[in-house]
């Protein structure tokens, strides 16, 4: 790619070069025109917004895989993390007279997304060492071992994603 373009001529570029061989091979993948539709489309969003993105761009295709392939994780997570919350929401509900008022699911549903996006804004490793932590109640050593690192650094992560979440609140 020319580097007197400028990024979002570069994008343009390589969304009319690649946006439909991205969506046919995401809908290979995922079986599902729609959510094939939904992660190529972000996927060209998260590259316009990453100015540095496509300088020296040799492998367009690569590049676009990589990133999607990273969007998929993301929406994974996600989906982890609202999938047990409405588990453990459904498991209150039952040991309650009645079910939690509207306003307060909403309330816990934005802060859940609020946590989601801290996350998601943090390293791999260290959303992983959350949601392993406080989600699947693994401990500290077998996160380590899971995650091929030492214990020390999962400390290090879950304290970094527990500021990340705590911030993420105070913004409220």
């Amino acid at each position: 790619m020319s580097t007197a373009q400028t990024h979002s001529e570069q994008v343009e570029g390589l969304y009319s070069d690649h946006h439909g061989w991205l969506r046919s091979w995401l809908r290979k993948k995922l079986g599902c025109a729609e959510q094939a539709a939904d992660i190529a489309q972000d996927t060209f969003v998260r590259i316009l917004m990453a100015h540095d993105a496509l300088v020296g761009l040799r492998e367009p295709r690569a590049y676009l895989t990589t990133t999607a392939k990273h969007l998929l994780v993301d929406r994974a997570r996600r989906a982890r993390v609202e999938e047990t919350y409405l588990h453990e929401l459904s498991l209150i509900a039952e040991l309650m007279d009645g079910a939690p008022a509207p306003e307060s699911i909403l309330i816990a549903l934005e802060a859940l997304d609020q946590f989601s996006q801290a996350l998601q804004a943090l390293p791999e490793k260290a959303s992983e060492a959350f949601l392993l932590h406080y989600m699947e109640q693994q401990s500290q050593t077998q996160i380590a071992e899971q995650l091929h690192i030492s214990v020390r650094m999962v400390q290090k992560y879950l304290a970094q994603a527990l500021l990340r979440c705590q911030m993420a609140l105070m913004q409220e």
